[in-house]
């Protein structure tokens, strides 16, 4: 990774969203903050440089502004412990639905971009993809979202890998309004973020449990196997 590239994160006003952005903005680089919150946020050197308010399932009215960012990172999300049918619409929507239209926006405006340096999009899916979380609409909404993810990864056109580098972040519980008993500190997991993100590797993991370490690269290896499979039965 370079400075002086702009860097997008949605979920900015968040406790990881806001140490990213010091971190970002300490390295060098621009950064633009995506926002749901109705609040005025003022711009100082911790913040980030631009504010950009939007909504869920509006996310095609940001395109240009996609277009200007060259590493967007998707962080946005919601946990509710609430069981209503209206929570596990919410987390499918706002957990992974919404991260995937952003996914597909960005790799079009990637694809059609004319620069040689290709962009970057890193989403933070979480270890309750495949492990439990205790809340059963945030494991189904992560889960959704992985699933998603590696399968735009694995079947991705040989136009857009050449334009576009997809990350996919694994976190395990880190402190924040969400989730306060987290062992993680923000400032750490987005320090740790920052160093593996340089590395080639796809799985971005940073979690205290072992097994998220052993579970997820075999889960990766097998759904890439799958979708060669799917390449040799299309051809």
């Amino acid at each position: 990774m370079q400075n002086e590239k702009i860097v997008g994160i949605t979920g900015a006003s968040g406790s990881l969203g806001k140490e990213l952005t010091k971190l970002f903005r300490k390295k060098g680089y621009k950064v633009i903050g995506f926002t749901h919150s109705k609040t005025n946020y003022k711009i100082n050197f911790e913040t980030p440089n631009e504010w950009i308010r939007w909504e869920c399932g509006k996310e095609s009215r940001l395109k240009e502004h996609l277009k200007k960012i060259d590493i967007l990172i998707l962080n946005h999300g919601i946990y509710n412990l609430s069981r209503e049918n209206s929570n596990y619409e919410n987390s499918i929507e706002i957990n992974a639905l919404s991260k995937f239209k952003f996914l597909n926006l960005f790799e079009d405006i990637a694809i059609k971009n004319e620069s040689l340096i290709k962009k970057e999009i890193w989403i933070n899916t979480s270890e309750a993809e495949i492990l439990p979380a205790l809340n059963p609409s945030y494991e189904i909404s992560k889960s959704l979202i992985g699933q998603l993810v590696s399968f735009k990864k694995n079947l991705l056109t040989k136009d857009a890998k050449k334009k576009l580098i997809i990350k996919k972040i694994i976190l395990g519980p880190f402190k924040s309004e969400l989730n306060p008993i987290g062992i993680m500190s923000p400032k750490f997991v987005s320090n740790k973020i920052y160093d593996l993100a340089s590395s080639n590797s796809y799985l971005i993991i940073i979690s205290p449990n072992p097994l998220t370490y052993l579970l997820f690269p075999l889960k990766e290896f097998f759904n890439f196997l799958y979708c060669q499979i799917i390449y040799k039965y299309k051809s």
